[in-house]
Parts: structure tokens; C-alpha cells; sequence
């Protein structure tokens, strides 16, 4: 047998004990929703592992406070998130949380540092990546930059669709050229909670493993500014882009933060964990 038959069967193994016993992924309650409680590397080995052997309709939620507050407040997004194969901690709120209930070395797992780790591994891999999301031209530059960053990456396709619903039709032929395309990840930046949605929606027909990133491309093109590094250690990153756009963010962040804080202390009723120092 040559070495690629070697490998062609290994690959079949992997794929049958895939579907025959699904692993399964640690995870802790944040506020009442479950968050995988994985390293860093261990989600992007979870992420890009999984859509090398070709197991369709997977999505990962990053998640923040945002995203786990619209999940207490709506049970039908409660439901996309309960779908999702991995719901990481994007926040350093829900970070401090997961250390203090079981996992201490939890690491932050973030949507801005996800997106060249996995296209990092991907290059390795050999898994083609599609890019959905944002802007024309963010997604030009953001071509630019992978090219010269990680020239071995290959790039299956990059749509920025309307910002407007998808009419039935036009979402079916979106389907079809990301399947088409021999895309083994689909990279997702329609917002929040729209990407997260769409991906629960469309997770029976895409075949990729989908990943919401959310501002991430905007980020890695160059177009928005990151919160620096201390500010992203000590769960300031929401203030940071509260005085890029106090206009859009002031009455979400303020709203938000205040309904987390009260769902955190109110678990505290229920528990004797010390949450905070």
C-alpha cells in the first residue's frame, strides 16, 4: 500500500468512528448556557479537525456577554446556541466565570484570535477557507494580507452578501456556491445575531464547519482598531469599542452588562461560589 493509500484510509477510519461515536466536548455554564471549557489550541484542533473529516453541518458560536444575555432573554437563540458543536468564551467575563466553576486554567477564546490561528492550521492542512461577511472591501484587503501572511492558505471563496434578508432563492444559490467550492471551513462575519442564524439555519445543507467571527474581518483588514492588550486581559475590550461608536454601542453595552451582572448574581442565590474576588 503507498503512502497516500495509508493515508486515504486513515482518513476513512477517522470519518467512521466520527459518525459512529460523536466525541464529547467539555463545557461549564455561564449565566445558565453551556460554554466549552477547551484551551485555545484544543478549540482550533476542535474547529479545524472536524471539517477535515467532512462532518457537514457543524457551526461555532464565539460568544460574549452580548451573546449569552440574548440567549437568557430569547429561548428560540438559546436554541441556536444549544445546537452549536462549540460555544467558546470570547469574553474575559465569561473566562473569570468558568475558571471559578471548574476550570482554572480557562483560556479566552476569542473571535479576533481565532481567525488567523484557524486559517494558520488550515494552511497546514491543506483545508480550503470561504470567507462570508462583511464588505467588499474588507474582504480585499483582507486577501491582501493573508496572501502575504500565509501564502500557503487556500482560499475557496470570499462573498460579502447584502446586508438585506436573502430572499429564499438567493440563499439557496449561496448554499451552492460555498459547497461548490470545495470550502472544508466557512468563515462567517455577519454580525451578531444574524451569522449566528444564518449558521443555525443553513447548518443541514452547508458542508463546511462554519465559524461566526463577528468583527473579526473588519479587524484583521485593518479597518478597525483592537482594544490594546490590557484592556483585552482585564475585560475593558467593551469599552474600547464603546468610543469607536458610542453612537451604536452606548444603549447596548450599558443595557447588556447590567442584565449579565444581574444573571450572575442572581445564580449566586442559588450557589455558595464566590464568582468575584
Amino acid at each position: 500500500m503507498t503512502l497516500m493509500e495509508h493515508a486515504a484510509a486513515y482518513r476513512d477510519r477517522e470519518r467512521s468512528d466520527l459518525h459512529a461515536e460523536p466525541r464529547v466536548v467539555p463545557s461549564l455554564p455561564v449565566i445558565g448556557i453551556d460554554v466549552t471549557a477547551l484551551s485555545f489550541d484544543e478549540h482550533v484542533e476542535q474547529i479545524v479537525g472536524p471539517a477535515r473529516r467532512s462532518s457537514p453541518g457543524g457551526f461555532v458560536c464565539v460568544a460574549n456577554v452580548h451573546m449569552l444575555v440574548e440567549a437568557r432573554r430569547r429561548p428560540e437563540f438559546r436554541e441556536i446556541l444549544e445546537a452549536a458543536d462549540l460555544v467558546t468564551p470570547d469574553g474575559m467575563p465569561l473566562v473569570w466565570l468558568m475558571r471559578r466553576a471548574g476550570s482554572p486554567a480557562q483560556e479566552r477564546v476569542a473571535g479576533m484570535d481565532l481567525l488567523p490561528a484557524i486559517c494558520n492550521r488550515a494552511a497546514v492542512e491543506g483545508a480550503p477557507v470561504f470567507f462570508l461577511g462583511a464588505t467588499q472591501e474588507v474582504l480585499d484587503r483582507m486577501r491582501l494580507r493573508l496572501q502575504r501572511e500565509i501564502p500557503q492558505l487556500k482560499i475557496a471563496g470570499m462573498l460579502a452578501p447584502p446586508f438585506r434578508p436573502l430572499a429564499p432563492g438567493e440563499n439557496r444559490a449561496l448554499v451552492v456556491a460555498i459547497n461548490r467550492s470545495g470550502a472544508e471551513i466557512l468563515l462567517v462575519a455577519l454580525g451578531c445575531p444574524k451569522q449566528e442564524e444564518w449558521m443555525y439555519r443553513n447548518r443541514d445543507q452547508i458542508r463546511p464547519v462554519m465559524v461566526g467571527l463577528g468583527a473579526a474581518f473588519g479587524v484583521y483588514a485593518g479597518l478597525q482598531r483592537r482594544a490594546p492588550s490590557a484592556m483585552q486581559r482585564s475585560g475593558l475590550e467593551w469599552l474600547f469599542r464603546l468610543s469607536q461608536e458610542p453612537g451604536r454601542l452606548w444603549k447596548r453595552y450599558l443595557v447588556t452588562n447590567l442584565r449579565f451582572l444581574a444573571y450572575v448574581f442572581r445564580g449566586r442565590e442559588r450557589s455558595p461560589l464566590e464568582v468575584f474576588d
